[in-house]
């Protein structure tokens, strides 16, 4: 089975009912340089959201008619892919507890009409207190949900913080995987902004770097050893920096300086056992690339995903590329279904 574990899916209903879309925008967290607006796409019958951080800088965009069901499973067929794991793109970074709410049921209908070819992760505020764990056991228990969607940052907290360690410790309890999507820009983004690509394609990659360091460095998996996350982007190349930031210790010859002393030895073994990558799009990586990945992190630790429907093609050709690489063909069926549905208990 083919699993597309990144599919993107928001209500239709935000560009069609007015007072929808207002209670979505007034989420938008406006004191932290975050702007938003609906907007037509000119030429076109359509309508886009538009979301940039900072202001004047486009980082998202949702258009209208791109999330219908029947569209969605028709471009699978053309895929060759069977089932896919529904998640919002980004916009949990702010959305209140009311509003996850709604997006969840909306989630859990979508899914009923997918007739089985469909599943979902929870749309919940890691920092919303009780609510927010009853929000989460209710998305698992009643609405069958397998796992939950966070940001990898929200405002400037990354998170590895305290304010969120009473979530994951509900999280470690009920044993769900966290999908952790990236946020447009770091949290430190002031350098990348003026360009457009190296602001939307490597501020991605940098946010989820720099988040997963974050995680694995603060140890909180000690606290936390049953938490898995599966981070977007690859962990933002993480294959790229993992043997030069978390070598083992090496057994002789030791610096004296201690230049580099960290407890490098525990935390690959977490590396190992808690955090996975989701590729989110397989071309714009690249053969090479790809393969480097499954080299150095495992095929078993990789997750084929396509960003549906940022670029229809990254779903309806997205497998039939990673069927090309010079892998075997037990990595590719890992990576193409195997680990998504061991994972996400699919």
């Amino acid at each position: 089975m083919i699993i597309d574990a990144n599919m993107y899916w928001v209500p239709e209903e935000l560009f069609t009912k007015e007072g929808l879309q207002e209670e979505f925008l007034r989420c938008i967290p406006k004191s932290y340089g975050v702007s938003a607006r609906c907007e037509e796409i000119p030429g076109t019958d359509k309508k886009q959201i538009i979301i940039e951080e900072p202001k004047g800088c486009q980082n998202l965009n949702y258009v209208q008619g791109e999330y219908r069901a029947e569209k969605q499973l028709e471009d699978m067929d053309a895929a060759g892919v069977q089932k896919a794991l529904l998640k919002v793109p980004c916009a949990h970074a702010w959305l209140s507890l009311e509003m996850c709410r709604k997006f969840n049921d909306g989630m859990a209908e979508h899914v009923r009409k997918g007739g089985g070819r469909f599943s979902a992760l929870a749309a919940v505020p890691p920092h919303g207190g009780k609510e927010a764990l009853y929000e989460l056991e209710r998305c698992v228990k009643e609405l069958g949900m397998t796992g939950v969607q966070l940001s990898s940052h929200y405002g400037n907290k990354y998170l590895d913080d305290e304010i969120f360690r009473p979530f994951f410790r509900k999280v470690n309890e009920l044993k769900l995987p966290v999908y952790v999507h990236h946020s447009p820009i770091p949290v430190d983004h002031s350098t990348i902004c003026d360009y457009n690509n190296l602001r939307r394609s490597y501020g991605r990659c940098m946010d989820q770097t720099i988040a997963i360091s974050r995680e694995v460095f603060s140890g909180m998996f000690d606290e936390l050893p049953d938490v898995k996350l599966v981070h977007s982007m690859l962990g933002g190349a993480f294959f790229a920096y993992l043997n030069s930031m978390f070598r083992r210790t090496p057994s002789a010859q030791k610096d004296i300086a201690n230049r580099f002393v960290t407890d490098t030895d525990r935390f690959c073994d977490q590396i190992r056992d808690n955090i996975f990558y989701e590729m989110s799009h397989a071309q714009p990586w690249g053969k090479e690339l790809l393969e480097c990945a499954v080299k150095i992190l495992g095929a078993d630790h990789i997750i084929f995903g396509s960003s549906y429907p940022v670029r229809a093609e990254w779903l309806t050709e997205g497998a039939a590329f990673v069927q090309k690489l010079d892998i075997s063909e037990e990595e590719k069926k890992m990576i193409l279904g195997e680990n998504a549905e061991n994972i996400y208990n699919l």
